[in-house]
């Protein structure tokens, strides 16, 4: 089915606010002709058809413009394109072009209230496991046999750095390498090296575990780890050094141990588990007067939180020094949190009221900093809490780990198997996107693995041209990559907690793919069209894919081959308004040449190239900038 090419970015170059107006740019394929192109929006949840007019184009392009009323009925106005040939209709959403009317989740949104802060979009974000990262200070570490805290009656095991990682059904929740803050402050100059500008610790309060999501004391740093004063510390020489620290919240849960519920008994205090009299028996959901109690899925150790009880509330959120508010100030002044599971707590025993206590989790978040990064943790579609008033962004399993993987691996998350095609994959990501608004698809966060999910390297069976080629799938799309621990040395791993190995300090120097995460970054870090940039869709067969990200003049093509052999794709680079343009590529340092707007390009099997625009001949204007006046 022939379709025409029209394209709306999200980005400042296609929609601009103005007082209470939208002005909102279209680009549309000279090769068709339409009688009339109007945009359609809601004031008072009514339609209205503005009609847009022409305002200027290129010699395959034409730009239409119109301007609109935001709605002040809600925070978001949504619109869609409808343009009318005299005989047929065509519409487009932010998922692509079709005949009919498209569902109003998959229209443009612009929120004009709630907006991710500028900053995260330019970061490069960096994982740390801190017990796995790096052993700073070893007279801090776990030793055998310490009699609390305990962990399920299990005794903490101290094991030697880069041993195998123990089952769960063994001791693989309770044995410790001795990685902490000493260690994390001791590699920064090795993250700067890399071009990482962002750190996201896992959690790093008290708690009995290795992996601390099952916190007993949210007000100090696990003594394992460090102390308050050390992790202040880092977050200064951080902070000093134009880096940023978001940390790993977990207020879904307690673990069994925190004094409040005290389920062993080892805290001198009654807790909830002890007795219904308890004042903390109501910051927890138990069968009447039992002690049967909530937990998260069904795992005893961690005793999930009831957010109807007021002092709970006051103490998680809405106090002064509540802790959401404690590590956003000085002497910590954390950049953001991400919030573990933050889709499953509520009041009692499920996720009762969740939007409320996200939106107030925010809240008193951004009381204290309003340029805080509020992240939510998400394994599969988070849309409903991407709308702009409650996350900025989510761990974008959805948009970005789920099909990257889809297609690579041909395993899902799970390890489950799955098949999907190029047409499948794209059309996955457009979805996933279209949904948000566009700065919060930009603060999505991307990766290919994380300590939830196997490494990536294992997934791909260690085959070094799907790994690079995912990688650079991870620099060039829409959102904000982050590295976890190791991955740019392509460490392996099976399934948590296989995933959580040691960082393999002795192997950064022989590492065959340090070098190019090096370059990836360096590309992303030195070109505005990645960090922020519109996604224009170029090319796609059952063998391969093209993609352009542009921002204003500034242009990166990205094109993939997913086959097994070298292919030439013939790219329409018209659509970014290049007629003859000279292209170079970092990765394979080759020159190519687009010729009356079309670009064609040799990709090695199995590989992903960028191209940059490095000169142009008869100058036109970039699809972005605007075309000139046909006068």
């Amino acid at each position: 089915m022939c379709l025409p090419f029209l394209y709306h970015g999200q980005s400042t170059d296609w929609v601009s606010q103005t007082d209470h107006k939208l002005t909102v740019r279209l680009a549309v394929e000279k090769a068709w002709l339409f009688q009339k192109i109007l945009v359609r929006h809601e004031p008072d949840n009514e339609e209205t058809l503005t009609e847009m007019h022409p305002q200027g184009s290129t010699e395959h392009l034409t730009f239409w413009e119109a301007s609109f009323e935001i709605n002040t009925d809600r925070d978001i106005t949504h619109y869609a394109f409808k343009l009318l040939t005299g005989k047929e209709q065509f519409w487009l959403d932010a998922k692509g072009v079709s005949r009919r009317i498209s569902p109003k989740e998959t229209h443009f949104k612009y929120n004009a209230v709630n907006r991710p802060p500028e900053w995260i979009n330019q970061q490069v974000f960096y994982q740390i496991l801190p017990d796995r990262f790096c052993n700073g200070k070893p007279e801090i570490s776990v030793r055998n046999g310490e009699s609390s805290p305990v962990l399920g009656g299990k005794k903490p095991v101290a094991k030697q750095w880069g041993e195998p990682v123990s089952s769960y059904d063994t001791s693989g929740g309770c044995e410790f390498y001795g990685g902490d803050l000493y260690g994390v402050g001791q590699k920064i100059d090795y993250l700067q090296s890399l071009g990482i500008t962002a750190i996201y610790l896992n959690p790093i309060f008290t708690a009995p575990s290795n992996h601390k999501y099952d916190t007993s004391d949210y007000m100090t740093i696990d003594p394992h780890l460090g102390t308050n004063e050390d992790f202040a510390l880092l977050c200064k020489d951080l902070h000093h050094r134009k880096m940023k620290i978001i940390l790993d919240a977990v207020f879904n849960h307690t673990s069994a141990e925190h004094p409040w519920f005290n389920k062993s008994g080892q805290h001198p205090m009654s807790g909830a588990y002890q007795s219904t009299e308890s004042p903390y028996r109501n910051f927890y959901s138990f069968d009447g007067n039992s002690q049967r109690y909530h937990s998260w899925k069904g795992v005893d150790s961690l005793a999930v939180l009831n957010y109807k009880n007021k002092q709970l509330r006051k103490y998680i959120y809405q106090d002064d020094d509540a802790v959401i508010k404690h590590w956003l100030k000085p002497p910590y002044s954390i950049d953001g949190w991400r919030f573990d599971v933050i889709h499953m707590l509520g009041e009692g025993k499920g996720a009762k009221n969740n939007a409320h206590y996200v939106k107030a989790f925010r809240k008193s978040a951004k009381q204290v900093n309003p340029d805080c990064y509020i992240l939510g943790e998400h394994f599969y579609e988070a849309t409903q809490w991407l709308q702009g008033d409650q996350e900025d962004g989510s761990m974008n399993y959805y948009g970005f780990a789920h099909p990257v993987g889809a297609l690579l691996t041909g395993l899902d998350i799970a390890g489950h198997p799955v098949h999907i095609s190029v047409t499948n994959f794209l059309d996955w990501q457009t979805e996933a996107r279209a949904k948000i608004p566009w700065p919060n698809q930009l603060a999505q966060l991307n990766q290919l693995d994380s300590h939830d999910t196997a490494r990536f390297m294992e997934r791909v069976k260690h085959n070094a041209g799907l790994f690079k080629l995912a990688a650079v799938l991870l620099f060039t799309s829409v959102g904000t990559p982050c590295l976890y621990y190791g991955t740019e040395l392509g460490m392996s791993g099976g399934r948590d907690p296989d995933n959580r190995r040691c960082m393999p300090w002795d192997e950064v120097e022989q590492s065959e793919y340090i070098s190019f995460f090096r370059q990836l970054i360096q590309l992303r870090t030195d070109n505005i069209a990645l960090q922020k940039g519109d996604y224009v869709p170029l090319y796609r067969d059952d063998n391969g894919f093209a993609f352009a990200r542009q921002f204003q003049r500034h242009c990166v093509i990205c094109v993939f081959n997913v086959s097994q052999k070298t292919r030439s794709f013939t790219i329409p680079v018209w659509r970014l308004g290049h007629l003859n343009h000279r292209y170079r590529s970092p990765l394979t340092r080759k020159t190519f040449l687009s010729a009356q707007g079309v670009l064609t390009v040799k990709i090695t099997p199995m590989s992903g190239d960028i191209l940059i625009v490095c000169s142009q001949q008869n100058e036109q204007a970039s699809l972005s900038g605007g075309g000139k006046t046909d006068q």
